[in-house]
């Protein structure tokens, strides 16, 4: 008993403060601004998460003059309360965006999506973390940015990222990993969509060898979507998508494993511990709920929008966080591997959307 009320004392206090009201106002809003802006074209293939994103990077400025000033205790409030909305919010935002997999579907329509997922998504990552490296890019940047072009964006990335362990005087420099590896893949799903888009009708190939490409090379959900929608093959596009989606249940496991056996820095007790990501659990439960709970299936667009609220907050307050000139100084070579890998999965999507479709 004494434990739980310890436990929830200091949780309290992190919580029940100016800060982290004020942060969590602002998160909110850039996240409801996000989800607003998105509907509209210019918007479109950024996405809710990306714009979300830019705000908290814009609003750090303002933050820091008007807010802040020079109070050393309000700037670690502040930043305590990002880095606790972003780290907590981001969980709680992939377990709900579970909702969205419906795997009667992925399981009946997508059964010849599932194995093509499996591969693009194992070879791009390896593939993409191979490139970075030997480019000299750092092991948490290369996994995150492989990761984020391999299976869906910036939810990819969130995710992965709750699966790597680092010290806590390293927690800013991941943040910061994480922040670019968004923005890289922000940026590359973007070109490559309107590449796909532009190029796709010239090649003759089918509209559902089109979607198929679409949903097995573009980064973001939103991207796959647009280009579907562009090919008129919309939901044959979403499912190889979602197929890829759901791969970041296994990926998610596989690498917090193996950054344990390879990366993990050994805790001052001596002792080793894997950041196993739970709340993949809780993405698979959410999964299986939706799909099979009839309550719950008819208000899962309500759900879903609800992750991507959560989700954008997560984003928000990463942006509030960042440190620009880390992201200057070692954002050039990971954006090079992830474009080199993007022509290459893009022409693999298709070769693989000709032979099997």
């Amino acid at each position: 008993m004494d434990i739980m009320r310890e436990f929830c004392t200091k949780w309290w206090k992190r919580i029940a403060t100016v800060d982290m009201l004020f942060i969590a106002v602002l998160t909110l809003i850039a996240s409801l601004i996000g989800s607003w802006l998105k509907q509209y074209p210019g918007f479109k293939l950024f996405g809710a998460l990306i714009i979300a994103l830019l705000i908290g990077m814009i609003i750090q400025f303002p933050i820091r003059k008007w807010y802040v000033g020079a109070s050393d205790k309000r700037k670690a409030g502040v930043k305590d309360a990002a880095g606790l909305i972003s780290n907590k919010l981001l969980r709680l935002g992939i377990i709900l965006l579970g909702f969205k997999l419906n795997l009667q579907v992925l399981f009946t329509q997508g059964i010849k999506c599932l194995p093509i997922a499996a591969v693009v998504v194992t070879l791009t990552i390896v593939v993409t973390y191979w490139v970075a490296r030997k480019m000299g890019v750092d092991p948490m940047l290369a996994i995150l940015t492989a990761g984020g072009t391999g299976i869906c964006g910036a939810a990819a990335v969130m995710g992965l990222s709750g699966s790597i362990k680092v010290p806590p005087e390293k927690e800013q420099e991941k943040d910061d990993d994480v922040t670019m590896a968004v923005a890289i893949v922000a940026i590359m799903g973007t070109i490559f969509a309107l590449l796909e888009i532009a190029l796709g009708p010239l090649t003759g190939m089918t509209q559902d060898q089109l979607g198929i490409t679409a949903g097995a090379s573009l980064h973001e959900i939103a991207h796959a979507v647009a280009a579907g929608d562009a090919f008129n093959a919309v939901n044959i596009a979403t499912i190889m998508k979602l197929s890829r989606v759901l791969m970041l249940v296994f990926a998610a496991i596989i690498i917090a494993i193996w950054w344990e056996k390879k990366h993990s820095e050994v805790a001052p007790t001596g002792k080793r511990s894997v950041a196993f990501p739970w709340f993949m659990l809780g993405f698979i439960g959410a999964s299986v709920i939706g799909t099979f709970v009839p309550f719950i299936a008819a208000i899962t667009p309500q759900l879903v929008d609800f992750a991507y609220i959560v989700l954008g907050m997560a984003m928000a307050a990463l942006g509030i966080n960042v440190n620009f000139k880390a992201i200057a100084v070692k954002g050039r070579k990971p954006f090079l591997a992830s474009f080199l890998v993007s022509i290459l999965l893009m022409l693999f999507a298709a070769g693989v959307a000709v032979l099997f479709f």
